[in-house]
């Protein structure tokens, strides 16, 4: 396989663990959505650090936490706890629907963040694109009575958290070990209070006290993979293949753990999909046009 084949395969790797980690969830639905979330968390943190201990790497802890980019590291934290915890809890709760719409307008809403922020300048399909995702969250509030705000909320925390990370110099493995160390303490301190009072799920048999570690396995795991993949393939190709992600907990949430979609659900869908495709094409051909120009930069050096 070539580097870019190599890179697709990682990102689709990473995607599907992604998309399929609802079913997961969904399967500890008895346990608390709060010591879920401490359970994701420490695990995470150990995994992430033995890796960093095998790198050789576990010195860039402190220099990141020493350097310039604290502040943003502790901002990052505290965005994907926020994101973390609202996605376990959607989907044990029967509202795996809606946080894979979460992850769907996450890119525009991404768009709109560049602008806000780092004043880029969109295209016409852009804007486009931004307005008719505006459009499907109003078919979606006036058709059933009340805003998406898990959608809204899990997609506005995630393009945050990329906000965020925009330009950072430290690595995805350092950073993401620092944030969720960040998180661990209090992590630390859920899982000690269940299971002192005996309401812990850790301890209470063996199923539990290896499915539960998994959970560090399914958050950095991909992220690893999608890091090695997005080095190796063009920027618009990794965009498009994260859809896989939330189309694979939509499916999950309909065919396996049964959530109904109503017709508002549906006319939102179409309407996100064709924002995806109209945002999709505009940046594949910004992508081939700086391709062309590069190339011509070439010829003329």
């Amino acid at each position: 396989m070539t580097d870019p084949q190599k890179g697709v395969a990682a990102i689709v790797a990473a995607c599907s663990v992604w998309g399929l980690a609802t079913l997961y969830y969904h399967f500890l639905a008895h346990v608390p959505p709060l010591e879920m979330m401490a359970h994701r968390t420490v695990w995470t943190a150990l995994s992430f650090a033995a890796l960093l201990v095998a790198q050789g790497n576990l010195g860039a802890l402190g220099v990141l936490w020493r350097g310039p980019e604290r502040g943003r590291v502790m901002a990052s934290s505290a965005l994907i706890g926020v994101n973390w915890f609202l996605f376990i809890w959607a989907v044990m709760g029967g509202h795996a629907v809606e946080a894979s719409l979460g992850y769907y307008i996450f890119p525009l809403i991404s768009a709109v963040i560049g602008v806000v922020v780092f004043r880029e300048r969109p295209v016409f399909a852009q804007v486009a694109a931004v307005v008719l995702a505006l459009a499907a969250v109003l078919v979606l509030t006036l058709g059933l009575g009340v805003a998406p705000w898990v959608a809204l909320t899990l997609g506005t925390s995630f393009a945050a958290y990329a906000a965020v990370k925009k330009g950072m110099a430290t690595g995805a493995v350092v950073s993401v070990t620092m944030e969720v160390l960040l998180l661990t303490p209090l992590a630390l301190g859920v899982l000690i209070w269940t299971e002192w009072a005996g309401e812990g799920w850790f301890l209470r048999d063996g199923l539990h006290a290896w499915v539960l570690p998994l959970s560090g396995v399914i958050s950095g795991g991909p992220l690893i993979l999608f890091s090695y993949g997005a080095r190796r393939v063009r920027l618009v190709t990794s965009g498009l293949v994260q859809y896989l992600n939330p189309s694979l907990q939509f499916l999950s949430a309909v065919f396996v753990m049964g959530e109904g979609v109503t017709r508002w659900h549906g006319i939102a869908l179409a309407m996100i999909w064709a924002a995806l495709a109209l945002y999709s094409a505009a940046a594949w051909r910004e992508d081939r046009a700086r391709s062309r120009a590069a190339m011509s930069g070439i010829i003329v050096n």
